[in-house]
């Protein structure tokens, strides 16, 4: 046995001798080739401690009520909304700057016309905006939502009250406000007056009120929608003496405006006003003062509370019930109690009578 393992031994002695052998004759051949012999490269696995965490990159900066890209880091999207009480009487149109505003209310005044509260926030528009005319009961629910500051000229007693009540800081003509209003010469009396929107921002810091605000966005759907449109039209009778038409223009996904029967235009851009969003808000509508000399009857619109609702988006109908408090915007919730999200862009909010039926094509 003794003789066995020696000369097991001396087998694997020669065996191991040849392999060095062969090892090195390779070596030396490769080093005869210029090539350095392969060598085995070792590494340690560093200890760790904890899993490495990448931080999230940074939200790009959106204007809050049209979700659509804001300049720059520091961009001003807590830039104090101005809301602008604008006219919508055949001598109006067509209005300057609507298509430059964020997001614009329509309801009915009195004689069956309509008027808009249009909130400029993203866009200064590259003229002055008008006609400038007289505040409604509805703006002290609407104006508080958005914590703007607002623009109009004129306002019955009623009205007047109810804006201090609301705690509104106002920049009407009202309250002694000149700066920044100019009447205008192509148009008459009380069709003509029209506003600076940089020179009435100048005018809110010279009376002490906030340039900044926190601002409550609406929701917006990022994505774009991938549904075929289903509707092409919807047609809303605010009244007989104003009746308002929104076409879907799908190349564009723009809903284009016309007014009794006649293309709404903007005379700054000189276009047919766009939205990407058309919102039909349902609310309660009562009498409210006496009536004027004509006989017409104002209205106190209910926009704190809720009611029915119709968001028209990329050519998509979207049912549902609006929800609003006093100190933020509606917001539009769907049957399944899911919140409906809008396009990105402006939005156009319709507020008609609860007993208005639209229709659809």
């Amino acid at each position: 046995m003794k003789e066995f393992w020696s000369k097991h031994q001396r087998v694997i002695l020669a065996a191991a001798a040849v392999v060095i052998v062969m090892a090195g004759g390779l070596a030396a051949w490769l080093l005869l080739r210029g090539e350095d012999p392969v060598r085995e490269v070792t590494s340690a696995w560093p200890d760790a401690e904890a899993e490495r965490a990448v931080d999230k990159p940074a939200e790009p900066p959106v204007w809050p009520l049209t979700g659509l890209p804001a300049p720059g880091a520091d961009a001003p999207a807590n830039l104090r909304i101005v809301s602008v009480k604008i006219e919508n009487s055949p001598e109006a149109r067509p209005q300057s700057g609507l298509q430059a505003a964020d997001v614009v209310y329509e309801s009915i005044t009195e004689g069956g016309i309509t008027r808009f509260n249009a909130m400029y926030h993203s866009q200064v528009p590259a003229e002055m905006i008008g006609p400038v005319r007289s505040a409604r009961l509805s703006d002290t629910d609407i104006v508080p939502q958005y914590s703007a500051v607002f623009a109009f000229s004129g306002a019955s007693g009623q009205v007047n009250s109810a804006v201090r009540a609301a705690g509104i800081e106002n920049l009407s003509q009202d309250v002694g406000v000149t700066y920044g209003y100019t009447r205008v010469s192509f148009r008459s009396a009380p069709h003509n007056l029209y506003l600076d929107l940089a020179k009435i921002r100048e005018e809110a810091a010279r009376r002490g009120m906030a340039s900044k605000q926190e601002i409550t966005p609406l929701a917006f759907e990022r994505r774009a929608a991938e549904a075929t449109p289903t509707i092409s039209a919807v047609d809303i009778p605010f009244s007989p003496a104003n009746r308002v038409r929104w076409t879907y223009d799908a190349q564009n996904d723009v809903y284009l405006r016309e007014n009794n029967g006649r293309v709404h235009a903007d005379a700054i851009t000189d276009t047919q006003i766009s939205t990407k969003n058309v919102v039909v808000m349902w609310a309660a509508m009562t009498a409210a003062g006496k009536r004027d000399v004509t006989g017409s009857q104002t209205y106190d619109i209910a926009l704190v509370g809720s009611n029915r609702v119709t968001v028209f988006r990329n050519g998509q109908k979207l049912d549902g019930t609006w929800e609003a408090t006093a100190d933020k915007p509606p917001v539009f919730k769907a049957t399944d109690g899911t919140q409906i999200r809008l396009a990105p862009g402006n939005t156009w909010i319709q507020v008609v009578p609860t007993n208005v039926n639209i229709t659809m094509q």
